[in-house]
């Protein structure tokens, strides 16, 4: 096991390095500048920014340098926030991304789960169609209409929840967020769970133990739901990797300063340190994940082996 997973981060680094050079020159031959924006902003200052920040130097030197910056650990400055880093932004944003992310992500999986499960147990019956009919209009509803709802029925109807912003991180502003965040996954995870626990409850090792006597509880939680969370675990890794790098509607909508909104200015603005920062740490995310989800495979099935 730890032969594999050392292996994986040793084919990790090729993978991070060309993320990074195809989005770096992606980046750079894309029109307009991060100081082209500024209307009326004076040659020689702007001659000077570029300077300061080896603009004026030709793409595969400034490739270099943004290389040897990353490999100690530095993301570079913001260029159209330059009294911040993009490390400090990421230190300030990415928490509060990762609280929003995590939180819908396990309520979706769990809630999703149990939907599934339900369903599969009850097919073709009430049930199974509410739990159906309520996946597909979650998942096909997007959250820039979900976002508005909720801000609609429950911050200006009722007056329940804040319309918008962090509050510092109190509660109540992390429910509108994380709702919108989690019916979407929720919607999906129970589709996946219903599937494959249908699956998996039809399969012949099902057959075989349910034969032998075993429990309803015991066939269900300790054989079928086992061979039914492959699905799941495979779709977690990516969905994990999305939600806690932030989502850009979602914290657009509620004002919340994560890393989301940081990447739509930084598109908007050409502030290409940002964007690239963003983009290393989504990548590392995916991959982190993608490795979380093949050890948990060998958790899962005991027919999976890394030795």
């Amino acid at each position: 096991m730890l032969r594999y997973v050392l292996k994986r981060f040793l084919t990790a680094i090729p993978t991070l390095f060309l993320i990074v050079t195809i989005s770096f020159f992606l980046m750079r031959v894309a029109p307009g500048g991060p100081f082209n924006q500024e209307k009326g902003l004076n040659p020689v200052i702007k001659a000077n920014l570029e300077r300061q920040f080896h603009l004026d130097e030709p793409l595969v030197m400034q490739y270099l340098y943004y290389l040897n910056d990353l490999l100690h650990g530095n993301l570079g400055p913001s260029y159209n926030l330059p009294e911040f880093t993009v490390n400090e932004l990421f230190a300030k944003g990415l928490p509060i991304s990762i609280q929003l992310g995590a939180t819908a992500l396990f309520l979706a999986l769990v809630f999703g789960s149990l939907m599934g499960i339900a369903a599969a147990l009850r097919q073709n019956k009430s049930a199974d169609y509410a739990v159906i009919a309520t996946a597909t209009a979650g998942s096909t509803i997007p959250s820039f209409v979900i976002a508005p709802l909720i801000q609609l029925a429950f911050g200006l109807g009722l007056k329940w929840l804040p319309v918008g912003g962090w509050g510092d991180g109190a509660f109540i502003n992390k429910v509108g967020p994380v709702l919108t965040l989690m019916l979407p996954q929720l919607a999906i995870v129970a589709r996946l769970m219903r599937g494959s626990m249908i699956e998996s409850l039809r399969s012949h090792h099902i057959r075989t133990v349910r034969a032998l006597g075993l429990s309803d509880y015991a066939v269900i939680i300790r054989h079928a739901l086992r061979g039914a969370l492959l699905p799941i675990i495979s779709y977690a890794g990516p969905a994990a990797a999305a939600l806690i790098t932030g989502s850009i509607i979602v914290e657009t909508i509620f004002a919340i300063p994560g890393v989301g909104r940081y990447f739509v200015e930084a598109a908007l603005n050409r502030d290409y340190t940002l964007v690239m920062g963003t983009v290393v740490v989504i990548a590392i995310f995916t991959i982190l994940f993608n490795l979380i989800v093949d050890l948990l495979y060998a958790v899962v099935d005991p027919r999976v082996s890394y030795d």
